[in-house]
């Protein structure tokens, strides 16, 4: 093997395909979070559990006893394979890590004087937490720890038991800590270390045996090594099993005798710390299943430090490719946050943002939408590291609370807040990742993010010709009953009335998750394309069909109690992040039809105009940076000259339109120019794609030049970006801004199934300051007087379109 190769594991592409089918035709780098079993552990596991009866492990029975063996056996085959003596250590099963560090404090906290915390800034959130139950506690960097360890201690109050936790290997971004600050801490002062290895284990040896080696508390979960079983392991060094002791719930199997009634007393278990800890039911077939994932997982990679080595060179490989990208100016495409793995002890974690060739930040959404629909999966955001993020995005706290006040979440899109990012995007290996995915991931970097030339910005000027002239007319109307179902296209020669929420019965209706009470959206559920609603005004229904079924389903259109009978209920629920008050439809066998379509369960809710408070919604669509020609000196997307204002804080403080929708997601009408489709598939069909169509973009007017005007001028493509007023018949509109663009458009209307089109090539013609749009947003302007045109405005197809600057 080369020196190039080094370590590399060239047997896993050899059995990647047999062993992990799931990852074919993906590019998966999202091993941090939880990494994926083998297909010789999954057959493993159910065979063994198909032809072996296991029992309750608290009943004596044949069975029983089968189950309790098997956990004895796989404890001790654990500690084994993190190098823990058993004369040292117990090992506790825990749901996960997290579950461990509660575990731990639930111990710490009932000991007298309580306990004073100190944990590392590079600690997962469920540490950070930890912050609550202590007497005091300090988030603590590097130069603080090792003034600790020359006896610079933190705390005051010497009184307190005192717990200094921190990560092996920060999740975030890789970076590894010294294994001997547990011994070094200890040294300078009696405190007690809980280590999180959750990271670092997942790839590498944890040697619990080496000298340098005094944590009194590891935690671990064992899905990020072997993908399977979804459990983790608390382990105890027995000198520090004394905090328990004043632990005060008990549950089954942890005591020998209790006493109820007239008395209270128990008697705890007192031989193993594991059998006072394990409350209730062991997940005896998970800790079956861990048993396999060992025999596995080495037959397949051999040791720990095989693995470790394959993936230190796909992290070099990929680090590195990461780092040589540059835009056609010469400007680096990322910011990488990792340490290089040639100048620091890093796992095999890279995160990084991305820059355009401008230098402004590429925000995570629009990344993650594109990375979806090429099957790439990694993780963005602020991935549960507070404190990493914060000091590698050089965020201070008045800026997060500040961030917050403005109206970010965690997983939200508002993901550039003051010029700055606020979180990260995350590729991580494991064991069976290959070099294959490591290139195809920058292949997708080069082609969707690296920019060759400066883009340049629309031309916004509006012909002379054209202006107060019918140019255009109505070539399609459609509304959607149900938010992100089919659309019901309306006939031509058919009026169809404007209410102030945009088209009548467009999108007044919506599915609710059952569970979490969450609008169900296509950009999830993809076969909702193929519920197809029909607006019947004779029998004064809506009917719904699911494509290739023989089954339907009604709903009266009248909002009248006395249609729905007893039916319907008031209920909260969210729409695009927004809380809101819906009638819900109680009929089990109507909703069952929806449930049974999708395969989700669901309800049907209603949001009928007209309503206030949580019952009403406002228009969410702005005028974009790159509409701007008439406002400000338009700058390239994304640069910022020192003369201009910096951006709002939120969208509150941009100037919006105060006109309510309903169940959209922005804005009361979306309009498509049929010339910007044609443009569109122009740019797809060089590229060898097939063509997107109307239905995709889910517009409710689609504009189309006049076949009479041969005398004038057209409007060109993407001309819509400049208009400002369009007149259809006798109705006036005010544009509202360009549309956003998500994952959506990729989903055929006709079939349910995701393509990459139209998105990949929309990313590379209509991507502006980080976003892609594609569309306009547009409301109705309420005219004045009394003519019966102004009371009950009606637009209709073919009717003529004067663009009025």
């Amino acid at each position: 093997m080369d020196s190039e190769t080094c370590g590399y594991n060239e047997t896993i592409e050899q059995i990647r395909d047999a062993q992990y089918p799931m990852l074919k035709d993906s590019i998966y780098l999202d091993h941090a979070g939880a990494t994926v079993p083998s297909k010789a552990l999954m057959d493993a596991f159910a065979s063994e559990l198909t032809s072996v009866l296991y029992g309750n492990p608290h009943s004596g029975s044949l069975p029983s006893q089968l189950s309790t063996d098997q956990v004895d056996d796989v404890r001790l085959r654990l500690l084994e394979f993190f190098n823990a003596d058993p004369d040292e250590y117990d090992l506790v099963f825990v749901a996960n890590a997290t579950a461990g560090v509660k575990l731990v404090l639930d111990g710490l906290r009932s000991t007298p004087g309580g306990f004073n915390y100190a944990y590392h800034q590079a600690c997962h959130t469920s540490l950070v937490g930890g912050r609550e139950e202590a007497s005091h506690s300090i988030c603590i960097n590097d130069e603080q720890v090792n003034n600790w360890i020359t006896g610079c201690s933190p705390f005051e109050d010497r009184d307190a038991t005192p717990l200094f936790s921190y990560t092996a290997q920060s999740h975030m971004d890789g970076r590894r800590y010294p294994m001997s600050w547990t011994r070094d801490i200890k040294a300078a002062q009696r405190t007690y270390t809980l280590l999180d290895a959750a990271s670092f284990g997942a790839t590498s040896q944890i040697d619990m045996s080496h000298p340098e080696f005094a944590a009194d508390f590891v935690v671990l979960s064992l899905y990020k090594i072997f993908g399977f079983p979804d459990l983790g392991v608390l382990l105890v060094r027995k000198s520090a099993e004394h905090l328990f002791d004043q632990r005060k719930y008990f549950g089954g199997g942890t005591v020998d005798m209790v006493v109820v009634g007239k008395e209270r007393w128990h008697a705890r278990k007192t031989t193993f710390l594991h059998e006072r800890l394990e409350d209730g039911t062991l997940p005896f077939h998970n800790i079956i299943a861990a048993g396999i994932a060992l025999k596995t997982h080495a037959s397949l990679f051999g040791s720990m430090d095989q693995v470790s080595r394959h993936t230190a060179y796909l992290t070099h490989r990929l680090h590195s490719g990461l780092g040589k990208l540059r835009h056609g100016n010469g400007r680096p495409v990322c910011t990488l946050y990792s340490p290089s793995p040639e100048s620091q002890s890093t796992g095999p974690v890279v995160s990084f943002n991305i820059r355009n060739s401008l230098g402004a930040w590429v925000t995570l959404s629009e990344f993650e939408k594109l990375a979806i629909v090429n099957k790439i999966h990694v993780r963005t955001g602020g991935v549960c590291s507070p404190g990493g993020i914060a000091a590698a995005l050089d965020l201070q706290p008045w800026e997060m609370r500040k961030n917050f006040s403005a109206g970010f979440r965690c997983g939200m899109d508002n993901d550039i807040m003051n010029g700055k990012p606020v979180g990260v995007i995350r590729a991580s290996l494991a064991a069976m990742s290959v070099k294959a995915d490591v290139d195809r991931f920058l292949d997708f970097i080069r082609e969707f993010f690296v920019e060759v030339d400066i883009p340049q910005l629309p031309d916004l000027s509006v012909s002379a010709s054209l202006i107060g002239k019918p140019s255009l007319r109505v070539k399609a109307i459609t509304v959607y009953p149900i938010k992100s179902c089919g659309g019901f296209t309306i006939p031509p020669g058919m009026d169809w009335t404007i209410r102030p929420e945009g088209l009548a019965w467009d999108r007044e209706w919506c599915l609710l998750h059952k569970g979490s009470g969450q609008a169900l959206s296509q950009k999830r559920y993809p076969r909702m394309a193929l519920l197809r609603p029909t607006l019947d005004f004779e029998a004064g229904v809506l009917r719904i069909a699911y494509k290739d079924s023989l089954k339907s389903a009604t709903v009266p259109l009248s909002a009248d109690p006395s249609h729905l009978e007893t039916n319907i209920r008031q209920t909260k629920s969210r729409v695009c992040g927004e809380e809101i008050t819906a009638q819900m439809y109680k009929s089990a066998e109507l909703n069952s039809f929806f449930s049974d379509a999708l395969g989700i369960p669901c309800v049907l809710a209603r949001f009928p105009p007209g309503g206030r408070g949580l019952g009403s919604r406002l228009n969410k669509a702005k005028m974009q940076k790159h509409q701007q020609a008439e406002e400000v000196e338009r700058p390239m997307p994304g640069s910022f000259p020192d003369d201009m204002p910096s951006p709002p804080d939120s969208d509150s403080e941009q100037s919006k339109v105060e006109t309510k929708i309903l169940l959209s997601n922005e804005s009361p009408i979306l309009m498509v120019h049929s010339a910007s489709l044609n443009a569109l598939n122009e740019a797809i069909a060089q590229h060898g794609g097939p063509p997107a169509t109307t239905s995709a973009f889910r517009a409710n007017i689609v504009l189309e030049g006049l076949e009479d005007n041969e005398d004038m001028d057209e409007q060109p493509a993407y001309s819509e970006d400049s208009w400002r007023k369009v007149r259809i018949g006798n109705q006036v509109f005010s544009l509202l801004g360009a549309c956003r663009r998500c994952q959506m458009v990729c989903v055929d209307q006709e079939t349910g199934e995701r393509r990459q089109e139209p998105l990949a090539t929309l990313s590379k013609t209509r991507r502006f300051n980080g976003k892609i749009f594609f569309g306009a947003h547009m409301k109705h302007d309420e005219m004045g007087g009394s003519s019966e045109e102004n009371q009950h405005p009606t637009i209709r197809v073919g009717e003529r379109v004067v663009v009025d600057g």
